[in-house]
């Protein structure tokens, strides 16, 4: 009699084929369950597109099939696509998509390429003015004479004394002065020069006054011509004078003069200077100036050549931009007839106004 146990446990055997030798079974595939739909967020609805879009999938970056020609747009299709579904990129009006066989129109009467890189004529400057249309015209062009005045067509002027010096010397003292002054523009301007020396207690010496007229060639330098007349003791002359007056580098200031006397004397004049700052008021100012003739002039005792050569050294402190006290040395040569020289104080002041 077979044992209740074995029955109980035969047909579990039968069911178990992986216990059988030389045979395998597939493994059940895992059984899925579909996930629920995700919940979406309210948002402006869109519109699927209809039948009535066949554009719709080249707007969004899809190609034609090979073999098809594209398709024509509908004559509705301005009014299947809003504005709201071409700005997302769903759909192209159909004004907004042109032939790529025919080139973009002209925009205004340009070709295409000049209008993008801007080479359109600039527009006419305005030939009125708008304040007129609440003030008086005529205050109005007043006022625009004045501004453009400021604005370089002002007049300016100024008057430099860079020696105005005494000189003790042995037995007798000098005086010497060296100045000019000028008005105009930064372009034209009236220049009016003068210098001279002599000695207390007697007639002025030497001295000379130049009204020229400059102009301007470049930022730094100035073409000056006009007329020199001497006065003062000895030979009096009138002169042609012409030549140039600037800035070298290094902040040279130079002069230099060709002189034509009435009387057919040619002499020549160059002079240089340079401020040599110390502190923010002392300078140190060398100076060099030499007078040429090309004849000799009994009449004022000079010499062909070389006729005067002068070399200053001065100190000066300004108490006020326009007001500066100095001492120094000079030292003169003069060679001809009116042969002599040597060195001496100076002690004077530096002024402008």
């Amino acid at each position: 009699m077979i044992p209740f146990a074995l029955l109980l446990a035969e047909p579990q055997a039968h069911h178990d084929m992986t216990m059988m030798p030389g045979m395998t079974m597939p493994k059940a595939k895992p059984v899925t369950r579909p996930r629920k739909p995700a919940k979406r967020r309210p948002g402006p609805s869109i519109r699927p597109p209809t039948v009535a879009e066949p554009q719709a999938s080249g707007a969004m970056g899809h190609d034609a099939m090979p073999g098809m020609a594209p398709m024509a747009p509908a004559a509705s299709e301005a009014e299947a696509c809003p504005a709201a579904h071409a700005a997302m990129g769903h759909c192209r009006p159909a004004e907004a998509m042109p032939d790529h066989g025919q080139a973009m129109p002209a925009m205004a009467g340009m070709p295409m390429t000049q209008a993008m890189v801007g080479n359109a004529p600039p527009p006419s400057p305005p030939t009125d003015r708008a304040a007129d249309r609440f003030y008086d015209p005529a205050a109005m062009a007043l006022a625009d004479r004045r501004m453009r005045a400021e604005h370089g067509g002002m007049r300016f002027s100024q008057i430099l004394f860079n020696l105005a010096e005494v000189q003790p010397r042995e037995g007798r003292d000098g005086y010497r002065w060296d100045g000019e002054g000028w008005f105009g523009g930064d372009i034209d301007r009236l220049v009016v020069k003068t210098e001279g020396e002599g000695d207390f207690g007697h007639r002025i010496g030497a001295a000379e006054v130049q009204a020229l007229y400059s102009r301007a060639v470049d930022p730094y330098w100035n073409l000056q011509a006009g007329l020199r007349q001497d006065v003062g003791g000895g030979a009096r002359r009138s002169y042609a004078a012409v030549g140039v007056e600037g800035l070298a580098p290094y902040w040279f200031d130079v002069e230099g003069m060709v002189f034509l006397s009435d009387k057919g004397e040619l002499h020549g004049r160059a002079e240089a200077w340079v401020d040599q700052r110390l502190t923010q008021r002392a300078f140190l100012q060398p100076r060099v100036e030499v007078n040429l003739s090309a004849q000799d002039v009994p009449e004022q005792r000079i010499a062909a050549g070389v006729s005067s050569l002068e070399l200053g050294l001065r100190l000066r402190y300004e108490i006020a931009r326009e007001f500066a006290p100095y001492v120094g040395i000079n030292w003169e040569r003069r060679y001809g007839p009116a042969g002599g020289g040597g060195a001496g104080l100076a002690l004077g002041i530096r002024t402008w106004f």
